[in-house]
C-alpha cells in the first residue's frame, strides 16, 4: 500500500494493469489497497473498465505524506531556510511545519539535512539581522507544543551570560528579530528571550500548567517590552500625508498623530534603518526633525538611489 501510494503521489494517471505489474499484486489486491488509502483520507479517482486506472486527486485537505529519504531532507532544508530567514507570511508556519519534521526524522536524516545547510552559501534575511539557529528554533517550538519545562544560556544585553530555567509559553516573530515569551522561574516573573541569544537548549521532560499571561497576547507583551527598553534614537518626523494611512504602515512601531492636513511620526529605536525604511514607502514629502543622525543617513541613502543608473 506504501508502495502504490508513493507512485500515486506523481498525480499521474496509472492504468490498472500497469500498476498491479509494477507492485506485482493481482487487481483484485490493488483494488483493496486503493480503498485503504481512501479510508486514510487520500481522494483516489478510478475508471473503470479494460483501460481503466487510477490517480490521486490533488487539493482538499491535506493527507499524510509518503516521503523518500531525499525528499524530506530537501523539505527540512526549505523549511529552515524560511523560518531563520523570515519570509513574510511564512516564519510562523515554517517553525512549525519544521518541528513537525525534524520530530519524525531519524538522526541520520538529520545529519544529512545539517549538512546540507552547513555547506552551502546562501543570501541572508536582511543585511544586518540577527542570525538564528533553526535547531534552537524547532526546539523552543516544541517545548512550547508541549508545555515543557526549558534549561538554556542566555546573553543579556549587556553581554552578560545567564543560566535560566523557564516555562516557554510562545514564540513570536517580529520586525527582524524572534522572541520567546516565558516564564522565569528563578526570576518569578514574564520574560521575553531573543532567540539569536539563546544558545544550548535542553528540554528536561518537565511537563507544566500554562500560567496566564499578563498582555492580550504574546505580541503584546513583547512590544510591551521593547518601548520599556532604553532606545538609542528618538525619531521625530513630519510628513505631508494623512495621519491613518501612515498609522496602518507603521503599526505599533511607532505613533502617529495628525498634525493639520499631515501628520507627525514619533519613533524609539536601536539604529536608523526602519525608519529610513517607513519613509520611503510612505511616498511622502517630510522633514527630519530629529535625530540629526536620520537626516545624514536619508540623504545618504538618496544618494545612493541617484547613484543607480
Amino acid at each position: 500500500m506504501l508502495r502504490l501510494l508513493s507512485l500515486l503521489q506523481t498525480h499521474r494517471y496509472w492504468p490498472g494493469p500497469e500498476l498491479s505489474d509494477r507492485l506485482e499484486v493481482s487487481p483484485r489486491t490493488l483494488r483493496r489497497d486503493v480503498d485503504r488509502l481512501r479510508d486514510l483520507g487520500y481522494t483516489v479517482d478510478a475508471v473503470r473498465g479494460a483501460a481503466g486506472g487510477y490517480q490521486l486527486r490533488a487539493g482538499g485537505s491535506l493527507p499524510p505524506l509518503l516521503l523518500e529519504d531525499e525528499e524530506a531532507v530537501a523539505i527540512a532544508v526549505g523549511l529552515r531556510t524560511a523560518a531563520v530567514g523570515a519570509v513574510g507570511g511564512t516564519d510562523d508556519r515554517s517553525v512549525q511545519a519544521l518541528s513537525k519534521v525534524l520530530s519524525l526524522m531519524p538522526p541520520r536524516l538529520r545529519r544529512q539535512m545539517d549538512a546540507v545547510a552547513s555547506q552551502t552559501d546562501a543570501p541572508g534575511p536582511w543585511e544586518g539581522a540577527p542570525v538564528v539557529d533553526a535547531t534552537v528554533l524547532t526546539t523552543l517550538a516544541q517545548a512550547c507544543r508541549d508545555s515543557e519545562l526549558l534549561r538554556f544560556d542566555y546573553t543579556a544585553r549587556e553581554a552578560e551570560v545567564s543560566h535560566r530555567r523557564v516555562e516557554p509559553l510562545r514564540l513570536v516573530s517580529l520586525g527582524r528579530r524572534w522572541y520567546l515569551v516565558a516564564w522565569d522561574r528563578d526570576r518569578t516573573d514574564w520574560r521575553s528571550f531573543r532567540l539569536d541569544r539563546v544558545t544550548d537548549p535542553e528540554p528536561t521532560g518537565q511537563r507544566f500548567r500554562p500560567r496566564e499571561l499578563p498582555a492580550d497576547d504574546a505580541l503584546a507583551f513583547v512590544h510591551q517590552g521593547i518601548r520599556r527598553m532604553p532606545q538609542r534614537h528618538a525619531v521625530r518626523v513630519r510628513l505631508a500625508m494623512p495621519a491613518e494611512d501612515l498609522a496602518a504602515q507603521v503599526g505599533r512601531w511607532g505613533t502617529v498623530s495628525a498634525d493639520g492636513t499631515g501628520c507627525v511620526l514619533e519613533m524609539n529605536v536601536d539604529d536608523l534603518d526602519w525608519p529610513v525604511m517607513v519613509l520611503a514607502g510612505s511616498g511622502a514629502d517630510f522633514v527630519v526633525e530629529s535625530p540629526p543622525e536620520l537626516a545624514d543617513k536619508v540623504a545618504e541613502v538618496g544618494a545612493r538611489f541617484s547613484r543607480v543608473g
